[in-house]
């Protein structure tokens, strides 16, 4: 009774995923936020490697990973796939129920699959510095590891809410050398404007793109770089479906139901993705959920329209699921998927039905990590815990019908410097926030139109 697979390092994919080329009909283009025409290449090279641009653009099924990427991804590449045996013997279900893990990482989860391969392709075309935003502080600290070793300088702005929340992974990025600023900050216009409206605001991955945006394109030698919602973002994420495609065949099993928490998309594209292929290619019948929390319901609530990326409105428009570029949403303890909108790749998975979304509360998100950590014994992300929730669900589901269903999720980071968030759900101070409904519809009245 096998509990880990693994695959050696030479497994390791050496190509990453593109779902645009299994699209029925194309993506639809990302507009210019002053021309309200399709963006070009050229429209992205002030804060974007040409090579970064390519793959947001390309419709080619795969495409080839690096050798020096696939050499660092050894350092914790392939991630274990984990059979659950503990967590079925809790819940006496008849499921079997698997998790790709990829706290294994340096900095505790799936967001250095990516930062390895941004980074590389700054170094490559000669830039010296990188700007970013963070919401729980797992892609600036994954930034800031990748910029270390390539030898760049890292300046991340901060959700405000985690940044007080979460000061030991402030302290991650200074480890790896990165600048960490709460944002909004008095360092950009946008940030000076926002504080100047609302000096106690908390922040939110919006605002602290805008301020990205605006140090890249204030400084010659300065990228920008995001942690998710972006195509390429999200090819890179791909070697996680892919490796766990290879670990559950050699466990002899298939998933009936894949499993990912959602905010800008990227962890739930990175496992996702892969098995969409396999349900377009007629292949699988795998149900595929996403699981966003109810305080910021971009796919179950949200318009699937045209809207910018940021607060400010810096950023091209995508088309996607949003509640509003303005939209602040409460400092929930998940602030990786405090974001107004989603991945336009997932957006489109959801509006084509080829993928399904539901929303959780945040005391059934931690009631499901403790049930989680006391069988498996590794402590999950609050991020993570979404999906654990609806995981739990689907297993008790079986439970009730005898329904052998093999379940797979991605159990995307570690919850070690959650624990304050742990602490409150055990104080019993977590509120159960669905945000309004006379709220985003306010929001979504201020979205930009595109012809």
């Amino acid at each position: 009774m096998r509990t880990k697979i693994i695959l050696d390092e030479n497994e390791i994919p050496k190509k990453w995923y593109n779902i645009q080329a299994d699209f029925k009909t194309p993506l639809s283009p990302p507009m210019h936020p002053q021309t309200g025409k399709p963006v070009g290449p050229a429209d992205l090279e002030p804060i974007f490697p040409k090579e970064l641009i390519r793959q947001e653009m390309c419709q080619d099924r795969y495409v080839d990973i690096p050798g020096e990427v696939r050499d660092i991804l050894t350092l914790w590449r392939p991630s274990p796939l984990f059979r659950a045996h503990n967590l079925e013997r809790a819940l006496k279900t008849p499921a079997k129920i698997y998790y790709k893990y990829e706290g294994v990482s340096p900095p505790g989860s799936h967001k250095p699959n990516t930062a390895i391969a941004q980074t590389y392709y700054n170094m490559k075309e000669g830039i010296e510095r990188i700007a970013t935003e963070t919401g729980a502080g797992q892609w600036g600290s994954s930034l800031a590891f990748a910029t270390q070793l390539f030898g760049l300088e890292c300046k991340v702005y901060m959700v405000r809410g985690s940044y007080d929340q979460k000061p030991y992974r402030k302290m991650m990025m200074q480890v790896w050398g990165a600048e960490c600023v709460p944002s909004p900050s008095p360092d950009t216009n946008s940030g000076r404007a926002i504080l100047a409206k609302d000096p106690n605001t908390p922040g939110s991955l919006g605002i602290a793109i805008s301020e990205a945006v605006e140090d890249a394109a204030t400084h010659d030698n300065t990228n920008y770089s995001l942690g998710s919602v972006l195509n390429h973002v999200c090819l890179h994420q791909t070697i996680i479906g892919q490796e766990a495609q290879k670990q559950l065949a050699m466990d002899e099993a298939t998933a009936d139901i894949v499993i990912g928490s959602a905010g800008g998309g990227s962890n739930f594209a990175g496992i996702a993705f892969p098995f969409v292929k396999d349900n377009i290619d007629k292949k699988t019948e795998t149900e595929i959920i996403a699981v966003e929390p109810a305080a910021c319901p971009s796919l179950t609530k949200g318009l699937y329209a045209y809207d910018f990326g940021d607060v400010a409105g810096l950023t091209p428009m995508l088309k996607m699921f949003t509640l509003g570029h303005d939209f602040i949403p409460p400092s929930i303890h998940a602030g990786g998927l405090r974001y107004h909108g989603m991945s336009p790749l997932v957006s489109k998975l959801h509006a084509d039905n080829l993928i399904t979304a539901t929303s959780v509360h945040q005391n059934k998100v931690f009631e499901a990590a403790v049930i989680f950590a006391r069988a498996e014994g590794i402590i999950p992300a609050p991020e993570s815990a979404h999906a654990i929730r609806v995981v739990i669900d689907k297993a008790l589901e079986c439970k009730k019908t005898g329904e052998e269903k093999t379940i797979l999720f991605n159990n995307t980071g570690h919850g070690h410097f959650d624990l304050s968030s742990y602490e409150a759900y055990f104080a019993g101070t977590l509120p159960d926030y669905e945000y309004p409904a006379e709220l985003i519809a306010e929001s979504l009245k201020k979205l930009p139109h595109v012809a």
